[in-house]
């Protein structure tokens, strides 16, 4: 396979192979003009990488690169790029051709990618990267396809070739090379002029003008080698080992890019995409030796970028690739139903912060307009609809790169509430008349009507709208104002009415004075005198009735504000004898201390009253949880600053699971303490807390939610605390798993330890062990030490096991001793190329020494493997053979105390075949046979043969006898008149021999003089009539499905078979495709209309009869449900 040929880099001409010259003897190791000088050192995952390359138009080219196992866990697995990210795996043909190979010896995997015939569009860079777990590997090279330039061939016609792959004087005349070649063809320049030198000194505008002179036709190639021939090559003495040329690394991890510099005073710089890079918590800059290293912390997308390192002129180039891991949805969307006009709000919150998402109704992506608002917060993201309509019904998704969520919308009509009715009304002339009402929506408008007729606003007439409130008001009424009053809400399909009655009172004037006299009434609200107490969002009327004459003039006080408003939230409403104090949902800042005064000229009269507003309390603050349980947890908060003016009767609690919006109430009972333990709670489950404060008003607002908490218990202790080992200074513990460990798992073990009759524990180990065993070193010798145990989670440490009994710490001495498995107490026996795996435990202190011995040598360790530990030792054969057939003995040693064990392995394969089988009588109906045992027993003992024989007629093999145990048979019931052959095959516990003994000599039985007289043969008539035994059914089907009716007829000669329908003979009508298999009769319709429907009969003919059978078959139409759902 060739090679890739590298680049020249002489200055005269760009190098390329004369006609003939094989891709083999190209030049090797010639450095690529322009470029970098490689390093000899490599670094990373690879042995050899692939280099530039100058490629030739038309010839193959093979890249190679080699990568070193011997530390890796697992096979590696390789990219070719091309560009940035263009995969080359899947472009895998006759043009790329990709090949694998692996060295055991050397652990080196050779990977190979191989370009048939090369095109120009092949020039470019490309990129290889092997991946391996979390290890990360890769290198860049160039491709640049040169045109091939070859002398002239002496016989034009041998330029010539013809098309296809046929024989030489098939296919047509191809002339494109002749044509190429007199393309490239140049005139040498009569004088011996250097036309490069030439040019490069050339300014660039004379370049053409110079090519023309000297007869250079390829303009482009002449400026790519007027290009390489500027760039004169640099040696870099800066360096002693350069940046890789690209890195990779995950989104949030961090990345270091290491170099090793000649001199270690030299001053360098870090540059990203050519802006130099200062030190930072984001970028870290480390100095140790001749080797400097840029850490790149929490890398981000903005890290992708090209990054070099400069020491005065010689620079260092690499690539860093930041991965972006898939964002995931962590908190999924939630269905919302809601009424006309509400506010819509979809939320949903993703793995990652600044996480692009798409949302779409429906399948459609929505765009961000007036209608729908986008909302993003970190990790959560919002969907908004202000004002939701019947329109947005539909169901909404949320997609991100990782994942997708959905959930449904369901708009319901807002039904309106009356709340307040307009009541008749019966006024005197002059007088006002005001019709009001109050209804549930705040933004609902309306239309009044008199008599049908819209009322239209004047100076007399006025109409208002305040919150929920509606009010017509007629100042100065007169005679003509009498009439039926109708209030419309806007939108709906509701009115409400009133009469307005005017009542005419004749009077005679006497003039006449009365002082003013306020007669308030201190029943209703008032709890003592004067003061009134009002619920915050609820409505005062306050109306006091007032006398004199003239009518005396009404003046209402807050504290030393006069309150003179007519309309609005709070406003007086003044009449001849009444005046009404309103206030509109009462507010906090309602209460205080009111004034109303009245005078005229008889005199002045005043009233003072204190209105108290009292409120639902301020939802209590600082809920959290200060302990947990198994199922329990303690809850404490604070309570609410304000009390709405009533004291505070008690709370109620509410608890959720962390992700849901379903709430549970943990008491209907008012609970009075600040503190409260809330029970029967899952282990293991995050759970958020809330509270409601309570007063004689009602409940307050829900307070904040706590932050999430888990009930979760410690474990039980360690069971079943022993000592494993004690030595002088240490004391090896083991316990048992504890019992319960329940959802908060186990995190490791605590170890503690102390002196008989000390207080205080001194614990061993830092952090948490998580083996079952461990070693407490740095023990005094001789001394009592008591131990503990304590398992660890994340509710905190367990209960401790403790030993029952104090340990002195001495070494022991333990003799050494085998314990021989049972299976090895007796003949251990295995078949030929199963495996063998023997585990021996033994027992000893200190270690002892172990030696294996196979009949009475020392055990080759290249035919069996032996692994020792400190506690047993295991004997392997991965596939055994007869030579391991023997006795084996196991030594255990300490000093001079020994302990032997010795047992013995038989491997068996199935015996050989018997030898000299041979007859030795016959007689009557039997043969007699003997033979010897097989020369090869399987290395165990025969336990039986297997006899058969075969008749030379058919030669057919037979059992006769199986697990015979003698050498010797007799075969009985033979036929008389056949000569019959016998093999016998040896049995042993591994089964039959493969290959058989046969006899030499064969059995003949002679016949008698018997004769046997057959009985006469009478041929059955087998001819009968056609007789359906399965009749045709009626059938119901619906048109335009495939459908088909069957039957069975039987009788000889085979009947012809006739279809009919309506009595008519069905032809070769493609619609109908008839079959016959066996007798059973099939015709089947295909795609059948309204019009196929009818009688289906099917006729069988022979020269004895005939029969037929009939149906009715019915099309029925295709249903508009069913169509649609088709």
């Amino acid at each position: 396979m060739p090679e890739a040929k590298k680049a020249a880099a002489k200055k005269d001409k760009a190098a390329a192979p004369p006609a003939g010259t094989k891709p083999e003897e190209l030049p090797p190791h010639e450095p690529t003009p322009g470029a970098e000088p490689e390093q000899t050192e490599l670094t990373g995952l690879f042995v050899e990488r692939p280099e530039n390359t100058v490629a030739i138009k038309g010839k193959d080219i093979t890249f190679i690169a080699k990568v070193d196992s011997s530390n890796l866990l697992k096979k590696p697995a390789i990219k070719w790029l091309k560009g940035k990210w263009m995969d080359l795996g899947s472009k895998a043909g006759k043009h790329l051709q990709f090949k694998e190979t692996y060295d055991r010896n050397t652990k080196i995997y050779t990977f190979e990618m191989k370009i048939v015939k090369v095109v120009d569009a092949d020039a470019g860079g490309y990129r290889c990267e092997v991946l391996s777990k979390d290890k990360c590997d890769s290198c860049t090279f160039e491709i640049t396809v040169e045109a091939a330039q070859e002398e002239q061939q002496a016989n034009i016609l041998a330029a010539f070739k013809r098309s296809g792959e046929a024989g030489e004087d098939e296919g047509e005349l191809d002339f494109s090379v002749l044509l190429k070649k007199r393309e490239v063809k140049q005139e040498e320049p009569k004088e011996d002029v250097d036309v490069w030198n030439i040019l490069k000194d050339a300014k660039p505008c004379d370049y053409e003008k110079i090519a023309f002179q000297y007869g250079i036709t390829d303009l482009r190639g002449l400026l790519k080698r007027l290009k390489k021939m500027k760039v004169e090559p640099k040696k870099c003495d800066a360096f002693l080992k350069k940046l890789e040329t690209a890195y990779s690394v995950d989104k949030g991890k961090k990345i270091q890019l290491s170099l090793e510099i000649a001199d270690p005073n030299a001053q360098l710089k870090w540059l990203k995409n050519g802006t130099e890079i200062k030190p930072s918590a984001k970028y870290v800059f480390e100095s140790v030796g001749n080797k400097r290293t840029l850490t790149i912390n929490k890398c981000t997308l903005a890290d992708d970028a090209a990054y070099e390192c400069v020491i005065g002129e010689d620079k260092s180039f690499t690539e860093v690739f930041v991965k972006e891991p898939p964002v995931t949805i962590t908190k999924l969307l939630d269905d919302v139903h809601v009424v006309v006009g509400e506010k819509v709000e979809f939320e949903v919150e993703v793995s990652e912060e600044g996480a692009n998402v798409k949302w779409m109704k429906d399948g459609v992506e929505l765009s961000r307009d007036g209608k729908y608002r986008f909302k993003k917060d970190g990790k959560k993201h919002w969907l908004i609809i202000n004002e939701a309509t019947k329109e947005d019904i539909g169901m909404y998704q949320i997609f991100t790169n990782g994942g997708e969520s959905k959930a449904e919308l369901e708009v319901e009509d807002k039904e309106l509430e009356v709340l307040q009715s307009i009541a008749d009304l019966t006024v005197k002339a002059a007088e006002q008349a005001m019709f009001k009402c109050e209804v549930s929506d705040e933004k609902v408008t309306g239309k009044w009507f008199k008599d049908g007729v819209e009322v239209k606003a004047n100076n007399r007439i006025k109409m208002a709208h305040i919150g929920r409130i509606h009010k017509l008001t007629i100042d100065d009424v007169k005679p003509e104002d009498a009439g039926d009053y109708t209030f419309v809400p806007e939108g709906y399909a509701l009115s409400l009415s009133a009469k307005l009655n005017f009542l005419e009172i004749k009077i005679d004037y006497v003039p006449r004075q009365d002082p003013p006299k306020i007669h308030l009434d201190t029943t209703g609200n008032m709890v003592n005198k004067n003061t009134i107490i009002v619920v915050a969002g609820n409505k005062l009327r306050l109306d006091v009735e007032i006398s004199g004459d003239p009518a005396p003039t009404v003046c209402w006080m807050k504290g030393d504000t006069v309150i003179s408003e007519t309309e609005g939230r709070v406003r007086v409403d003044n009449r001849k004898t009444l005046s009404s104090f309103v206030i509109e949902g009462a507010e906090r800042e309602d209460g205080g201390k009111y004034s109303i005064t009245v005078n005229n000229p008889a005199g002045e009269d005043k009233a003072e009253l204190t209105i108290k507003i009292v409120d639902v309390p301020d939802p209590p603050e600082g809920v959290k949880c200060i302990g947990v349980g198994e199922d329990t947890a303690t809850i404490t908060w604070e309570a609410p600053k304000f009390d709405g003016g009533s004291l505070v009767k008690g709370y109620l609690m509410e608890r959720k699971k962390k992700g849901s919006s379903r709430w549970t109430k943990l008491n209907f009972d008012i609970y009075e303490s600040t503190t409260y333990e809330a029970k029967k709670m899952i282990e293991g489950v995050l759970y958020e807390m809330r509270v409601f404060a309570v007063n004689g008003i009602g409940v307050s607002q829900a307070s904040s939610t706590s932050k999430p908490f888990m009930p979760i218990a410690p474990t039980s202790e360690p069971t079943h605390l022993t000592v494993d080992d004690v030595t002088d200074s240490g004391c090896k513990l083991k316990w048992r798993p504890p019992e319960r460990i329940g959802a908060g798992g186990l995190d490791g073990y605590i170890i503690e330890y102390r002196k008989e009759g000390d207080t205080e524990w001194v614990q061993s180990n830092q952090d948490p062990v998580d083996k079952n065993s461990y070693m407490v070193r740095g023990l005094p010798t001789g001394e009592k030490m008591e131990f503990r145990v304590m398992a660890v989670n994340m509710a905190g440490r367990s209960a401790p096991a403790i030993m029952a009994q104090p340990v002195t710490i001495r070494e022991i001495v333990e003799q050494p001793r085998i314990r021989l498995p049972r299976q090895l107490r007796t003949k251990y026996i295995k078949k030929v190329g199963e495996k063998i795996n023997l585990v021996i435990p033994f027992q000893g202190k200190p270690r002892p020494s172990v030696n294996w011995f196979k009949d009475g040598e020392p055990l080759d360790a290249k035919k069996v493997s032996v692994r020792t530990t400190e506690v047993d030792t295991i004997l392997f054969v991965r596939s055994t053979e007869r030579d391991h057939s023997g006795t084996y003995m196991l030594s255990v040693q300490i000093e001079n105390m020994e302990d032997k064990a010795t047992f013995e392995i038989r491997v068996v394969e199935k015996p050989g075949p018997p030898i000299a089988v041979r007859v030795t009588d016959v007689w009557g109906f039997n043969a007699a046979l003997e033979w010897k045992p097989p020369k090869d027993d399987g290395n165990c003992e025969i336990t039986g043969y297997t006899i058969q024989k075969a008749d030379k007629k058919t030669n057919e093999w037979f059992t006769v006898y199986e697990k015979n145990r003698r050498p010797s048979c007799t075969v009985s019931d033979l036929v008389i008149g056949n000569e019959y052959m016998f093999r016998i095959f040896s049995e042993n516990i591994c089964g039959l021999s493969d290959e058989a003994g046969l006899s030499k000599e064969t059995a003949v039985i002679a016949k008698t003089g018997l004769a046997y007289l057959k009985l006469p043969y009478k041929e059955k008539d087998m001819q009968t009539s056609p007789k359906f035994t399965q009749p045709l059914q009626d059938r119901s089907v619906i048109a335009g499905y495939t459908t088909a009716i069957s039957c069975s007829v039987r009788g000889y000669p085979k009947p012809k078979i006739i279809w009919m329908k309506n009595r008519m003979i069905i032809g070769d009508d493609p619609k109908f495709l008839m079959q016959n298999n066996q007798g059973v009769l099939t015709l089947s319709i295909r795609k059948p209309s309204l019009f196929d429907g009818g009688n289906y009969a099917c006729k069988a003919v022979n020269d004895l009869g005939e029969d037929m059978v009939e149906c009715k078959l019915e099309v029925r139409a295709l249903t508009k449900d069913k169509e649609a759902a088709k």
